[in-house]
This record gives C-alpha cells, sequence and structure tokens, in this order.
C-alpha cells in the first residue's frame, strides 16, 4: 500500500501530500489511508488548512487539533485560514487564541480570489449545463462516471461561441457540432455504461451524420475496433469492443505512461484542417498502447522536453478526418491549435467564429496563484518545516508573516 509513495519519494526531491476531507473525522479512521496515516508512515510534515468561507474556522481548527493523536499533532507544522474576505485585522484575536490553544503557529492566510482561472477540485461533470443561446458551436462532452482530466475542457468553457455541455444519456446528446469522449480512469467500465446508456449508439450516429468526434486518453481507447486486457491491468473483462470508429486495437499494459510533451501536427484535413506545422504542449498518462490497422500517419509527432532526443507519433484521425483520437492531454489548452479546430468544425456547418478573446495562458494562471500564496503564506516556515533551504526567483518576496502583521 505504500509502494507507490515510496516510488514517488525514490524519484522527486519533494513529494506533496493532499488529504482527502479531514483527518479529525473519527468515524472513518479505522480505514482512513489518506491523511494521518500517510503523515506518520513519511513523517511528514502537516499543515492544516481551514476554510473560513463556511465558517466556524477557528472550531474546525481546533477541533481537528484534539481529535488527532499525540504522535500526530506533533506532525502538524502550522495553521492555515483559506478563502478570508475583508479586513484582516479582524482576524488576530482569534489567530493568537488559536495559536495559545493549539501550540502550533498560524502561517498565514489565503484570501478569498474570484480572478484566477485555474482547475476547479471538482469536476464540473457533476453539473447540468445547458447550452449558451448565443453559442456558435455546440459541444458536448460525455459525462463518464469515471471522468479524469476534465480541466482538458476549461478553455473550451471560456471560448465566447463555445457552448460546452456535460451529458449524461442519448436524451441530453441532441445534436451538437463537436462530441468529446474524455479521459477515464476505467475505459472498459465507462465504455460499458456508454451503452447501457445509449450514449454509444448516439456518438456512432453522430459521426455517420457528420458530427465531429474527439477522445482523448480513455476517450481515444472507446473509439477503436477493440480493447485487449489480457493480464486483466483494468478490469475482470479480457477484451471489449470499442466504437469503431477509427481503425484500432488498444492493449493495456501493466506499465504507466508519464510525459510531459510537445507536439506538432502533422495533418491537415477535417477537423485538423490548417493545422499542420502547428505546435502544441501537453502531457501522457495512460496504461496502454494503440496499434493503428491504417497505413495513414499519425496527426500528432511528439517529442519529450529535457533532453529526450527521439520523436514519437501519436493518435489517429478517420480517414474523412472528423474523428480524432489522442493520448495528449491539455490539447485544447494550446489557444491556436484550439481556434483552428473550431474553426473547422464551425466552416462545416457553414458559420464562422468571432475574433478569439485574448490569449489564455494556464501557466500563468499557476504563477499567479503562487505569488498570491508567497503573498499570503510564511513560506520561510513552510521551507524551513520541510526541510527544504530555498533561494525565491528574483523579483518574488515570500511573506515572513508574524501573526502580528497577518
Amino acid at each position: 500500500m505504500t509502494g507507490a509513495l515510496e516510488r514517488l519519494r525514490s524519484e522527486f526531491d519533494v513529494v506533496v501530500i493532499e488529504g482527502a476531507g479531514s483527518p479529525a473525522e473519527i468515524n472513518l479512521r479505522q480505514g482512513d489511508i489518506v491523511n494521518m496515516e500517510v503523515a506518520l508512515h513519511a513523517k511528514a510534515p502537516v499543515l492544516l488548512v481551514g476554510d473560513i468561507d463556511k465558517g466556524e474556522v477557528f472550531a474546525s481548527l481546533y477541533g481537528t487539533m484534539m481529535q488527532l493523536a499525540d504522535d500526530e499533532r506533533k506532525l502538524v507544522a502550522g495553521t492555515v485560514v483559506n478563502k478570508f474576505r475583508g479586513d484582516v485585522s479582524i482576524l488576530l484575536p482569534g489567530l493568537r487564541t488559536l495559536e495559545e490553544l493549539t501550540g502550533v503557529p498560524v502561517l498565514g492566510d489565503v484570501p478569498y480570489i474570484r480572478d484566477i482561472q485555474v482547475a476547479e477540485e471538482d469536476s464540473p461533470a457533476g453539473q447540468n449545463m445547458a447550452r449558451s443561446q448565443d453559442a456558435i458551436v455546440d459541444v458536448a462532452v460525455i459525462a463518464l462516471p469515471h471522468i479524469s482530466n476534465f480541466d482538458d475542457f476549461d478553455p473550451l468553457a471560456r471560448e465566447q461561441d463555445v457552448g460546452l455541455r456535460y451529458v449524461r444519456s442519448s436524451e441530453e446528446l441532441g445534436e451538437p457540432d463537436l462530441v468529446v469522449l474524455p479521459g477515464t480512469k476505467t475505459t472498459i467500465a465507462d465504455l460499458a455504461y456508454l451503452r447501457a446508456t445509449g450514449l454509444a449508439n448516439g456518438v456512432v450516429e453522430l459521426a455517420a451524420k457528420g458530427a465531429a468526434v474527439v477522445g482523448i486518453c480513455g476517450g481515444y481507447q472507446m473509439l477503436g475496433r477493440l480493447i485487449l486486457d489480457p493480464d486483466l491491468v483494468e478490469s475482470r473483462e479480457g477484451s471489449a469492443q470499442g466504437l469503431g470508429l477509427l481503425a484500432a486495437v488498444m492493449r493495456f499494459s501493466a506499465s504507466k505512461a508519464t510525459h510531459q510533451v510537445c507536439g506538432e501536427v502533422d495533418a491537415d484535413r477535417g477537423l485538423l484542417e490548417s493545422c499542420r506545422g502547428l505546435s502544441f504542449d501537453g502531457y501522457e498518462i495512460h496504461m496502454g498502447t494503440i496499434v493503428a490497422d491504417t497505413t495513414a500517419p499519425a496527426p500528432f509527432r511528439l517529442s519529450r522536453p529535457g533532453g529526450w532526443t527521439h520523436t514519437s507519433e501519436d493518435g489517429l484521425l478517420s480517414a474523412e478526418g472528423w474523428t480524432l483520437g489522442t493520448y495528449v492531454h491539455g490539447l485544447f489548452h494550446n489557444n491556436e491549435l484550439r481556434r483552428n479546430i473550431l474553426g473547422s468544425v464551425e466552416a462545416k456547418r457553414g458559420r464562422r467564429l468571432r475574433p478569439g478573446q485574448d490569449e489564455f495562458s494556464q501557466s500563468r494562471e499557476y504563477d499567479r496563484l503562487a505569488d498570491l500564496f508567497r503573498a499570503s503564506l510564511d513560506m520561510k516556515a513552510i521551507y524551513g518545516a520541510s526541510g527544504l533551504s530555498v533561494t525565491e526567483p528574483p523579483g518574488l518576496k515570500s511573506s515572513t508573516r508574524p501573526l502580528e502583521a497577518v
């Protein structure tokens, strides 16, 4: 059970362990393997974060500390107040009292943030989203029960001309311009779900009518003719019939591919018309390989940053060019490629997208978030508790965050 953590610790200098829920859920402690049991095993310093936006943050932080065992409390390096709105000085009496009661320092407060666009913690696939009346492009993402990497579609939601919907039934599917099969943690089980709900037939029928279809990672695997799992890596089924929209067979393997990638488009038809030569960034995270039953070249050529000297091929594009499968996550985060794909979809429908809004950079948003955290927390104390000696980049100053100045 600890093998995965130890492998990560052997490969990386710093491993951040994100707990789930609260370590003080005493009714669940016996089977809790994601909070303090992990911290105890790793002898890791713990930051206890309370959400003041939900109320009763002082009772929550204090109560959590009191529910921890002695050896667990010793690991808590500090507490943090998250999502505070208003005058910080109002917090000071409560923060001082919290330090006195718990015996651990308050290492800062993080303000409520409204305008930084990073991935949500929970999947928007749980929400019912109707198409905007102003949308020119109707995009339907299949809300698989085990959907993963749902932030692949955040850039589509930000497009002023795109109506992004998450659908769970053939009735909700309707007649979208573009259907997306997203990544999934369980390809074969979610493929069975598609068949049980009628979505499998719905997607195939839409493709036959000329709708564009994109499959990413597990969704790509579903688009092929056959999925093989002879070693029962993912399920108890040794094989499953795919949707047959791409001439491919997928075979699961025990090893997982996890790579940052840089790519270039090597196709210029259908969805990728006018895209040849465009570069993009993304990442792979999958257990399986695709064998293409076609002589057509793959639409993408990939390389990996960091001195990897080889290139590889990725993806399949159907003969007519309107069904695309790829293992690359983050494809839609590439502004020019995303706009070209959407433009191809709408040109086929006889429509034209309005000029794009300001170019969006996901990395820039995370940099903004990092800057805000540096200004809000006592990073020197956090680095110290982690055994790190870190020099801040030029121009970035971490707050020392003594309590009097919080």
